[in-house]
């Protein structure tokens, strides 16, 4: 199945520029293009695209802003900024942006940008945490979780993950999922920190349920875990602060 690429990008002949980029590479589709945020939000819901090329100066506002939406939307969907505006860059990465490419850029860097998007759907070396047994030292032991009409007490050591997706956080244990409105920071303050790790901006997760990491990008990886299918993304630094936990 080919990859799905949505392009964000004012000037047409750019969108057509980077639209034979793509397609030149067989394991790539566009699935979408428009100019401006409020569109894109609505072809991105409907197209589900893994991959976008956004540009910072989009019709009438910031495509920063606009990523931060599709971010929130799908914590994985890798965003590529492809812009004139070098001064962007820092904030663009605080988003956990896949790339940056500054205009004007040549066709090889793109091609080596869509290289590695390809390259991640092969086997990659992993790293397997040691057995390590992390007890948690916190008085609580359940969480409670607030519906409209009624309230779910989870087992704290239960949670595999807690994930940010469609403007709602779910709470995934091993065999169940809660919805709930509560923020990301509002359960990280409930939760023992020598236990849960807030290893991205959409995802915290239970150290003693990792099963495997392995890259996702230049500064990203994905953590898979006993007992769900889902997985959770890791920021370089928390790599490097998993690693230093486990010795």
């Amino acid at each position: 199945m080919a990859i799905r690429v949505m392009l964000i990008e004012d000037e047409e002949g750019m969108r057509l520029l980077l639209k034979k980029i793509i397609e030149k590479h067989e394991e790539f589709e566009v699935v979408a293009e428009c100019d401006e945020m409020t569109e894109s939000v609505i072809l991105f819901r409907r197209q589900q695209p893994e991959v976008v090329f956004l540009d910072i100066g989009i019709r009438g506002q910031n495509g920063i802003e606009c990523a931060k939406i599709l971010t929130e939307l799908d914590p994985k969907v890798k965003i590529i900024f492809a812009t004139a505006h070098a001064e962007y860059m820092p904030e663009a990465f605080e988003l956990y942006a896949f790339d940056y490419l500054v205009k004007p850029f040549a066709i090889e860097r793109v091609d080596r940008t869509l290289n590695r998007i390809a390259a991640l759907r092969q086997p990659e070396k992993s790293y397997e945490p040691e057995e390590k047994i992390v007890k948690s030292g916190y008085r609580h032991d359940k969480l409670l979780v607030k519906g409209k009409e009624s309230m779910s007490f989870i087992s704290i050591p239960d949670i595999v993950l807690i994930q940010r997706e469609n403007n709602a956080t779910v709470i995934y244990t091993e065999k169940d999922s809660y919805v709930t409105s509560a923020s990301m920071a509002e359960l990280e303050r409930k939760l023992d920190p020598e236990q849960f790790l807030r290893s991205h901006k959409s995802y915290i997760i239970n150290l003693s349920r990792i099963r495997r990491i392995e890259p996702y990008g230049r500064w990203t990886y994905v953590v898979h875990f006993q007992g769900r299918k889902e997985d959770a993304l890791l920021t370089a630094e928390k790599f490097e602060e998993i690693k230093m936990r486990f010795i």
